[in-house]
């Protein structure tokens, strides 16, 4: 079963483009509130490198979401949107001064620190501005995901994180420092997680984790988890959404939080990914020696997941109802890695085809480049088609 796609309002558009189903997004907003609201002290956060698209960030936005940062242009790109400070967590492992400024001077709801040089530097900037910083440390669990190694992000060999054993060092440091407040704790293993037991894990060592500094009087107000909802990419249309019951439900049966605690959570992937699409037009069909290609005039420029993860995106010809025949769909860039997918099957494939690529709302048009001088794709919405 191919998508539902307007192709008759495509024609005069230039490809590549960005396509978002914005009726899909609504719904999977609905769900993902609905879901979440059956437990007390949730607060879902959208991590804004999966797409800020300013259409998409104001819809976000109005549905309540708060918003995940790990750079100053994201907090811009955040507040533009509308979201509240009070609403906006700013993570990453290389803060620069004008950003931790930025997020000073707007008074964000809390810095994720990655590291305790990070929490020096944070205190001295709120220093002077007669400031205080409200922060949560990244620790590293060392809790592996069953998902590309490219993508984990919760082992101990990985660049994220403070390490389990200097727990207890960095908060009893930033309760000595007078321009800081410690408020919570903040994890994320990895992405596209589709195994609930990865999280399980997580619950696991965040109780033991609490426990220990329990017994140290250590009490902690926030707990985040970050996000790593994975999504189907092999059924877009049978399996349009990720599966938010069984994600909440799991870290509401096994993580035990403490009485007035809260918990975050900061998704991405999962919210966008499967209301967008890559549309591009076939340029040629070339005939190898030895297999056929699709030519399509979208590169790795437009879509790099493919290249750089090779990960696997569903690829429909919305044009064609003819018979299947197999094809390597290929774009234009001169390299050898600008390839969508190899022997994959598409309806009988003429020059002027629209090919849909799917699921591609997420780390998609945000990722986009301009190698080869080529120019960024635009993205539009189901509303203003």
């Amino acid at each position: 079963m191919k998508g539902s796609f307007p192709v008759d309002r495509f024609a005069q558009l230039r490809t590549p483009f960005y396509y978002y189903d914005m009726e899909l997004l609504r719904s999977t907003l609905d769900t993902i509130n609905q879901e979440s609201r059956r437990y007390e002290g949730f607060c879902v956060h959208y991590a804004i490198k999966a797409n800020a698209n300013p259409k998409i960030l104001r819809a976000i936005r109005q549905a309540g979401l708060g918003a995940d940062c790990v750079s100053g242009g994201e907090i811009e790109a955040s507040l533009r949107a509308g979201f509240p400070a009070s609403k906006i967590v700013f993570a990453g492992v290389g803060k620069s001064d004008w950003e931790i400024n930025l997020g000073l001077d707007n008074d964000i709801f809390c810095f994720n620190v990655e590291s305790l040089p990070e929490l020096e530097v944070i205190n001295e900037l709120a220093a002077a501005k007669g400031k205080t910083a409200r922060v949560a440390f990244r620790l590293n669990p060392n809790v592996g995901a069953h998902t590309h190694a490219n993508i984990t992000t919760g082992l101990a060999e990985n660049k994220f994180g403070i390490a389990m054993r200097d727990m207890e060092t960095v908060i009893m440091r930033a309760k000595a420092l007078s321009n800081v407040q410690f408020v919570g704790l903040h994890f994320h293993i990895g992405s596209q997680i589709l195994d609930m037991g990865d999280f399980q894990a997580l619950c696991n060592r965040i109780n033991d984790l609490q426990d220990q500094l329990e017994r140290h009087h250590i009490h902690v107000e926030h707990i985040n988890v970050g996000g790593g909802l994975g999504i189907d990419y092999q059924h877009p249309n049978r399996v349009p959404m990720a599966d938010f019951k069984s994600y909440f439900s799991t870290y509401a049966k096994r993580l035990k939080l403490r009485n007035g605690q809260t918990l975050h959570f900061e998704l991405g992937r999962a919210v966008v990914a499967p209301m967008g699409s890559l549309l591009t037009r076939t340029l040629y069909i070339k005939e190898g020696a030895v297999k056929k290609f699709c030519i399509v005039d979208a590169g790795f420029t437009d879509l790099i997941r493919p290249a750089l993860y090779q990960a696997y995106h569903k690829i429909e010809n919305i044009s064609s109802d003819e018979p299947m025949e197999t094809y390597d769909v290929v774009g234009p860039i001169c390299e050898s890695t600008d390839v969508f997918a190899k022997q994959v099957d598409l309806n009988h494939a003429h020059r002027g085809d629209l090919i849909a690529i799917r699921s591609a709302g997420a780390y998609g048009e945000i990722m986009a480049s301009c190698y080869n001088c080529r120019p960024l794709p635009q993205g539009f919405t189901s509303d203003e088609l």
